[in-house]
């Protein structure tokens, strides 16, 4: 079951990553065809981003003290040192922007609105800060495999 909640994370991530991209590029190119597609892209990104960060917690809470002592005492203990506590600092800004994005999608995004910009710029962000978390993700996860090899 922990390899289940484990897989989850990432794939969650993953798919809120695309959401918020589809609607950075729908924000370009705003008409009153997609609207409504806006919308319910930037509910789906924030409601992805919120399971995955729920799904994340509950694995940490209860499955990751093994493997923070496997890394530890591995030849990688940055990949928790760093990249796992700089990861559960920086997932709170991505957790408010996603949080933010219906608020912000909700206003009038048409012509050269400021709602419109910043609904754009709040999906590009939580894109990124989405892509760096994957990757701090491929550290976390090599430091616990380098930690299990026999040294």
């Amino acid at each position: 079951m922990s390899h289940l909640i484990l897989m989850l994370h990432p794939m969650l991530g993953m798919l809120a990553i695309l959401a918020a991209g589809w609607l950075f590029v729908e924000t370009r190119h705003v008409d009153a065809q997609n609207g409504q597609r806006i919308i319910s892209l930037s509910n789906v990104t924030a409601i992805l981003v919120w399971i995955s960060y729920i799904v994340a917690g509950y694995w940490y809470v209860v499955f990751y003290a093994p493997e923070k002592a496997v890394i530890l005492k591995g030849p990688w203990p940055f990949a928790h040192n760093y990249f796992m506590e700089t990861k559960e600092h920086v997932f709170f800004v991505l957790l408010l922007l996603a949080t933010y994005l219906p608020i912000a999608a909700r206003d009038d995004l048409t012509g050269k609105s400021p709602a419109r910009s910043l609904t754009g710029w709040v999906a590009c962000l939580v894109a990124l800060l989405g892509i760096m978390m994957e990757g701090y993700g491929a550290f976390i996860s090599m430091g616990v495999k380098l930690g299990a090899l026999p040294h």
